[in-house]
């Protein structure tokens, strides 16, 4: 079996992983993620999948690499990682009563062949009308300040949210599963 690397620090893509039971290695991608002039959100997310596993590719010439990337977005807005409460805050109230998209990008590298797949899974979350209370107490509990959009579908930001609508619930999170093992078979991994 390749070696198989994942190309983020994300704690939450590493947990995500974790669950197919394979062993893999984890490597910085240590990638710009700056949006290019004119870039539509599912581009730039799937760009920056791609751009995430090349990254690593010299330092594994015989792996198989994951890159993911998400972009939140409604209409021409794109929500990033707040970072700050502040920046939550205001996510949040932007979004509330709103259906926000989350594409997350994937990229499976095969640094051997050179060989790419990459896809897009979108993942439509609509929020509920949510009061500056309610966004308070949520982000004093859960402080999602890590996380594009400012909610945690996997913890409390759940109790957030009215309706998703996907493919695969681990998208939202930042690793799509379903389509990584789709993937790894097409590259001889037998999966369980």
């Amino acid at each position: 079996m390749p070696r198989l690397i994942l190309a983020s620090t994300s704690a939450y893509r590493r947990e995500l992983l974790s669950r197919l039971q394979i062993p893999f290695e984890i490597a910085d991608p240590q990638t710009d993620e700056s949006v290019l002039p004119g870039e539509g959100p599912a581009t730039t997310a799937e760009r920056l999948a791609v751009a995430k596993a090349q990254a690593v590719a010299n330092r594994f010439p015989d792996a198989l690499i994951i890159g993911s990337d998400q972009v939140a977005f409604m209409g021409n807005q794109r929500f990033g990682k707040p970072l700050i409460h502040e920046r939550a805050v205001a996510q949040l109230q932007s979004m509330r009563g709103h259906t926000v998209t989350f594409h997350t990008g994937l990229c499976l590298h095969n640094s051997a062949s050179g060989r790419n797949q990459v896809c897009g899974v979108p993942t439509e979350v609509t929020f509920r009308q949510l009061s500056d209370e309610e966004i308070e107490r949520y982000l004093d509990k859960e402080q999602p300040y890590h996380c594009a959009g400012s909610a945690k579908s996997e913890g409390l930001g759940i109790a957030m949210l009215s309706s998703m609508r996907g493919d695969d619930p681990n998208a939202l999170i930042g690793l799509p599963l379903i389509a990584l093992c789709g993937m790894l078979r097409a590259e001889g991994l037998q999966i369980p």
